[in-house]
């Protein structure tokens, strides 16, 4: 059980932390000593889930704020509430996401959903939040990404899925590619700049979440039934949450984790076991796309480095 360093008197943030390794992640933290702040998109979710921590753990510090990621004004609006806090912001873990929707969806924005939700929204709320990250004394930016992104492929010529057929597993693996190719970049920026900033990533093997169902019912009342049936005859290793969220604690908390860094289960076929460093996928590690991926993500949202973090 990896144990989680002191986070006395740290801020942190946890996108999707009302379920699954974001919950998990939030109730560690905090029993670290860490105020958590679980940015949910449905906030009596989020009260749930912080009322189970509290329950656990009556001193914590917990609080719950709204964001939906698909939604590039409630992004701003949430990084605008903190920017008015002033309070330096420690660990900024960007956890949520959605996975495979059986047909293609767009976001408040227009964006693909998986796309938008995965990538384009955090990316979104990591820029915006850099002033209170550069303002602490050892900030991190932890990404969830997912072993699919070794099959992902950035089609900067169909990036929204407009031209060819939808896949919900492809388009998933390409909004986790490009969360490591964030996660990347913003470490190559950190260092071009002398930010005292470690931007690292993670992946939780095979966990299991309520994201593979969350995701399949998006736009249906109940999974497909080949859904169903592969879930069934599921015979891949799989592990329980707390062992799935380590590689995200281990990249948002661990002395050893470093700049760029990809850690995931060590165990069979990658799926299960404890923490180690994984290699990011080939595609992950070339610096053009990721380069142009974080320009095209900044024409996209409308986002760009604020001045006083050049």
């Amino acid at each position: 059980m990896y144990v989680v360093p002191a986070q006395d008197g740290k801020l942190a943030v946890i996108t999707g932390a009302n379920s699954g390794t974001g919950k998990e992640a939030a109730r560690r933290l905090a029993e670290a000593g860490a105020h958590v702040v679980l940015a949910v998109r449905t906030v009596a979710k989020g009260e749930a889930a912080r009322a189970e921590i509290l329950d656990r753990h009556p001193g914590a510090q917990v609080e719950v704020r709204r964001i939906d990621l698909a939604d590039l004004a409630s992004v701003t609006a949430f990084a605008d509430r903190l920017l008015a806090d002033g309070a330096p912001l420690d660990l900024l873990v960007n956890n949520a996401g959605v996975m495979a929707p059986p047909r293609r969806m767009t976001t408040a924005d227009g964006f693909e959903l998986q796309l938008g939700s995965n990538f384009l929204g955090p990316f979104a709320l990591t820029v915006r939040l850099l002033p209170l990250l550069l303002a602490a004394d050892a900030p991190r930016v932890a990404t969830m990404s997912s072993g699919t992104a070794n099959y992902g492929r950035i089609r900067f010529d169909d990036l929204q899925w407009e031209n060819r057929r939808y896949s919900p597993n492809l388009s998933y693996a390409q909004s986790k590619l490009a969360d490591l190719l964030m996660t990347r970049h913003l470490a190559v920026v950190a260092a071009e700049r002398g930010w005292n900033l470690v931007s690292t990533a993670a992946h939780p093997g095979y966990t299991r979440t309520n994201l593979q169902t969350a995701g399949a019912t998006l736009g249906r009342d109940k999974p497909s039934p080949l859904h169903a049936l592969v879930s069934a005859l599921d015979f891949l290793p799989s592990q329980e949450v707390g062992r799935g969220t380590e590689p995200l604690l281990h990249a948002a908390t661990s002395p050893d984790a470093v700049a760029g860094g990809y850690y995931g289960p060590g165990g069979r076929f990658g799926l299960v076991g404890p923490t180690t460093a994984v290699r990011p996928p080939r595609r992950a590690l070339d610096t053009a796309t990721a380069a142009r991926l974080w320009t095209d993500a900044g024409r996209l949202t409308g986002v760009a480095l604020p001045v006083s973090a050049r």
